[in-house]
């Protein structure tokens, strides 16, 4: 038995959150085009029969513009200090660019096993990608270079069979039966948020906060009731639409998902708060046991 801590660092949008569902096979982790759409550290354990790894999605690292850029970022750099292995990504379709060679800089710091993972090789031509390579290798001297599609699954599998030859522990942390280190209903209130970010076209700010506020689960089916917590109220009318429209497209496209990860029929109720001072709102979120800016 091999086990082991491993982080997945990177700017943001590059593509870590996705990576994290891809290895799991599982959605645990909320995707979107926003910068800023993973807030929290979330743990997704991968079991096979010789090894556990404990897969660590943190925010992307950037240059904070308020108070939870700043604090995304100590979150990040927490859980590079502590893992035994860390996969950095980059976004091979953009390039290698200043937010890049800042991470790399900081993890040059570390004395841990470092690996490139070349994000989104499916949309370079294979001619591009051997260029890259040849010009990533002479930035560190990285443990390895994978090429990787998170998106599609591409070297997934064969990214795995890396990390087992750099695994430094013996013991299982988890239990088999674990997937994830965040609660049930952490996921669907994440769920939620996605489709906020996604079907809004990035016009609400990653500020917005949900959390489900009422959870009952019956024979047959779920009752859920998330609330969307805004930082200004004139984002209110952009997230319920005409006639309620986009509220009712939200919650449409999040029942299905959470459908999928509870395997029960869902019916989803979802509405708007707004709470524009971040003190009451650490007071909300601490009352409901979710003070994510801690």
């Amino acid at each position: 038995m091999k086990s082991g801590f491993v982080s997945l660092v990177g700017r943001p949008n590059v593509g870590k959150s996705t990576l994290l569902n891809s290895l799991l096979e599982r959605k645990i982790a909320i995707t979107s085009d926003v910068s800023g759409t993973t807030r929290n550290i979330i743990e997704g354990i991968y079991n096979d029969d010789d090894s556990q790894i404990i897969f660590i999605d943190t925010p992307g690292i950037h240059k904070p513009q308020n108070k939870l850029g700043t604090l995304m970022n100590k979150k990040a750099y927490t859980m590079i200090d502590d893992v035994d292995i860390i996969l950095f990504l980059i976004d091979v379709e953009k390039g290698y660019g200043k937010g890049d060679a800042f991470i790399l800089e900081r993890l040059k710091e570390l004395n841990k096993p470092v690996i490139l993972l070349m994000n989104k090789v499916d949309r370079i031509k294979k001619d591009k990608l051997l260029e890259l390579i040849n010009e990533y290798k002479d930035l560190y001297d990285f443990k390895e270079i994978i090429p990787i599609s998170a998106l599609k699954g591409d070297n997934v599998k064969d990214l795995i069979q890396t990390l087992k030859k750099y695994l430094p522990d013996n013991v299982k942390y988890y239990s088999d039966e674990d997937i994830t280190n965040v609660s049930r209903n952490f996921i669907i209130a994440e769920i939620v948020r996605e489709k906020v970010l996604r079907l809004t076209n990035q016009e609400v700010p990653h500020s917005v906060t949900c959390l489900v506020e009422e959870y009952t689960e019956e024979e047959k089916s779920i009752h859920i009731r998330v609330l969307i917590i805004l930082d200004r109220d004139n984002l209110k009318k952009i997230i319920i639409g005409k006639n309620g429209s986009m509220l009712k497209k939200i919650g449409t496209s999040a029942r299905i998902d959470i459908e999928e990860f509870l395997g029960k029929k869902v019916f989803l109720e979802t509405y708007v708060k707004t709470i524009d001072n971040w003190k009451d709102r650490d007071k909300y979120l601490t009352e409901f046991g979710l003070n994510e800016l801690e």
